[in-house]
């Protein structure tokens, strides 16, 4: 089982001038918690039973960069496919004007060797981007085309959505599968809902840092390049994401089966302003 390390961060693309110019608040250092669940499964053979938890922290501003980490691990239960545990760990370091990010990842399944991919990528000339990669061998690559990082994708989406824009769509680099990966994903952005209900949020929602602040649902769909005419999505994430970056009710679909992810815990962090959000 894979995980998109934007699956918590967002969506997006090059937006038109209305949303170009569209003033949002400035995203919210915070550590969140979310518990998870099996929601569905389409093969009676398959999965049966599933848990798991998320713990995500975000820091940072667009002066100083922004910094991440994240733990997803799950376990995953079957007639055909006993119990299966993964276990992924990434930490990534994102230069705040979207021209440089470092990313490292270990992941597990089921006790085999870990898997570690560890680089950085920067922003070259023209549309292309730099990939120079530590693990899981040493490497020095390029990769064409418009491409955005996570944190510049998530602020690209919030934007959009600010300005009413439906449809978002973007090539996505996040430094998966060994660092060679670029996702084309289209995002799905739903009408903003009350920003002053708590009606149907988690406790951990219903604090006062979250108040008044506009949220809408959002639905991504990841594709990978290979092959033509129309695709199938790789996986597809859902969640209701608010103006400052936080995320929660999440839909993580593979598939076979989706995963629910509910906020249990959330903590907001120290900020420190910078003079563009």
């Amino acid at each position: 089982m894979k995980v998109c390390l934007g699956t918590l961060l967002a969506i997006g693309l090059s937006l038109g001038s209305a949303a170009a110019g569209s003033s949002t608040m400035p995203l919210a250092p915070h550590r969140v918690v979310y518990d998870l669940s099996l929601l569905s499964s389409s093969s009676s053979r398959g999965v049966e039973a599933a848990r798991g938890r998320v713990a995500f922290s975000f820091t940072g501003n667009s002066c100083e960069g922004y910094a991440l980490t994240y733990r997803q691990v799950t376990v995953l239960e079957g007639g055909d496919i006993g119990q299966r545990t993964s276990d992924l760990r990434t930490t990534t370091f994102e230069d705040g004007k979207g021209a440089s990010f470092t990313f490292k990842t270990e992941s597990t399944f089921s006790g085999a060797p870990s898997k570690l991919v560890d680089g950085q990528a920067e922003r070259g000339t023209g549309d292309s981007l730099v990939v120079r990669t530590r693990a899981p061998r040493r490497d020095h690559f390029s990769l064409d085309g418009d491409v955005l990082f996570p944190t510049e994708h998530l602020k690209r989406i919030i934007a959009a959505a600010k300005a009413g824009e439906r449809l978002v769509e973007a090539r996505v680099f996040d430094g998966s599968d060994d660092g060679r990966q670029i996702y084309d994903t289209l995002a799905i952005i739903g009408r903003q809902r009350g920003a002053d209900s708590v009606d149907g949020l988690e406790e951990a929602a219903r604090q006062e840092a979250l108040r008044n602040v506009p949220r809408w649902p959002v639905k991504i769909s990841y594709f990978t390049r290979e092959g033509e005419g129309e695709r199938t999505p790789r996986y597809q994430l859902s969640f209701e994401l608010y103006e400052n970056g936080i995320s929660r009710d999440l839909v993580l679909d593979y598939g076979d089966f989706s995963l629910k992810g509910e906020m249990k815990k959330l903590e907001m962090l120290e900020t420190h302003p910078c003079d563009t959000p």
